[in-house]
């Protein structure tokens, strides 16, 4: 048996930082590391942005190693004794330990039915695969028209690819966006070549020799030398669920990261439901700036820092020529203020409550201004277009 201090479950952004935390209050304890995937923690973002366009994989590494943490890479864990302090993983090597980090993020969505050769984007083995297809040319259907399926496609696009984008909603990335910028963002798209086909449903993807076919819910069809799903992620939850720790949507945790009735357990990042204080809500949240600094403040209060996480986090997306920052509740369901220097081009987007307080905001090629929206969300009260201006 391995004994050790603090065991993190997880080898993706999240558990890097986690580790990190921990250092920052404990220079001496024991830490080790066990993660599913043969590489050890690197940054995600560039496997749909920097990497497309000439960035070096070389620098994505995250050095985990060098505060002094135990990996064990491509390893599951598998189960957990919460009374022993104790874990297993899926080659029956155990681990003692006295602190318990779960930040197991999230497992993609997948198309039921569908060959085993659909890639489900995520890790830096599929960025691999797909981009020695890429370099070969070949046709691709993208599967998704939110964070995942709009930054690659752009991506394979920009680089020389054939892309036909296949979703459900009337434009790009819908869920955030408001309708009139999502059909622009569509435009944009066609105008770089790629087919999009809104509005479609998938009803099965199929092989057919070499190519794939995706069948579509209109009768018609689309053929594909590789096909790309971008479905979104479900909480990896099922440790935690295996050993009765509370989850909802997500493995439940409190403003430092503990996990309720569960003595020296944890979670973090993607799976983890955290109290987020300037929305007055619980939630969780799946992109980097999350992974980066709530992995660092619960590794910290592993570490004994009782430091509460009130952080917002931000996130950020690159779209051919686009490019946006976004804080907060971004939901194009939410009633919007908003103010356009250029129509579609640069502006700043308000979500606001039935009070017209805001909740989040998306900055719309406005760059260094998501502390000041971060501000006024805190602030707590209305704004108008006026108020909005002033971001851009």
């Amino acid at each position: 048996m391995t004994g050790t201090r603090y065991l993190v479950v997880g080898g993706g952004m999240t558990g890097d930082a986690a580790c990190k935390g921990i250092r920052e209050h404990d220079t001496d304890g024991t830490i080790t590391l066990v993660g599913a995937e043969p590489d050890p923690p690197y940054k995600r973002p560039p496997l749909t942005k920097g990497l497309w366009s000439g960035g070096d994989e070389a620098k994505i590494w995250r050095q985990t190693d060098e505060a002094g943490v135990d990996l064990r890479l491509g390893r599951r864990i598998v189960s957990i004794d919460p009374a022993a302090r104790s874990a297993t993983d899926d080659q029956g090597e155990e681990y003692s330990y006295e602190r318990l980090l779960l930040a197991t993020g999230g497992t993609p969505r997948q198309l039921a039915g569908a060959p085993a050769d659909v890639v489900y984007y995520r890790t830096l083995q599929d960025y691999r695969r797909v981009r020695e297809l890429a370099d070969r040319q070949a046709r691709f259907a993208v599967i998704g028209g939110g964070f995942i399926g709009s930054e690659l496609a752009a991506a394979l696009a920009s680089n020389g690819c054939r892309v036909t984008m296949v979703f459900p909603e009337p434009g790009i990335a819908w869920r955030i966006f408001p309708s009139d910028l999502a059909e622009a963002v569509n435009t944009v798209y066609r105008d770089r070549g790629v087919e999009v086909l809104a509005g479609e449903t998938v009803t099965t993807v199929e092989g057919d020799g070499d190519e794939a076919v995706i069948r579509l819910g209109s009768g018609g069809s689309v053929r594909a030398d590789a096909v790309i799903a971008g479905l979104g992620i479900e909480p990896t939850t099922a440790l935690a669920e295996a050993i009765g720790l509370p989850t909802d949507n997500g493995i439940v945790v409190d403003e430092y990261g503990r996990v309720d009735g569960a003595d020296g357990v944890f979670a973090a990042g993607d799976v983890a439901r955290f109290p987020i204080a300037l929305l007055g809500r619980n939630g969780r949240v799946e992109h980097e700036d999350h992974a980066n600094t709530h992995g660092r403040v619960v590794g910290a209060n592993m570490a004994g820092a009782a430091e509460r996480y009130d952080h917002l986090p931000f996130f950020y997306s690159d779209l051919f020529d686009l490019g946006y920052e976004a804080v907060g509740d971004t939901d194009s369901r939410l009633r919007t203020v908003t103010h356009w220097v250029e129509p579609h081009g640069k502006g700043v987007v308000a979500y606001v409550d039935d009070d017209g307080r805001p909740v989040g905001f998306l900055l719309w090629d406005v760059w260094g201004k998501v502390d000041a929206a971060r501000e006024l969300i805190a602030a707590r009260e209305p704004v108008d277009e006026e108020t909005v201006a002033q971001l851009a």
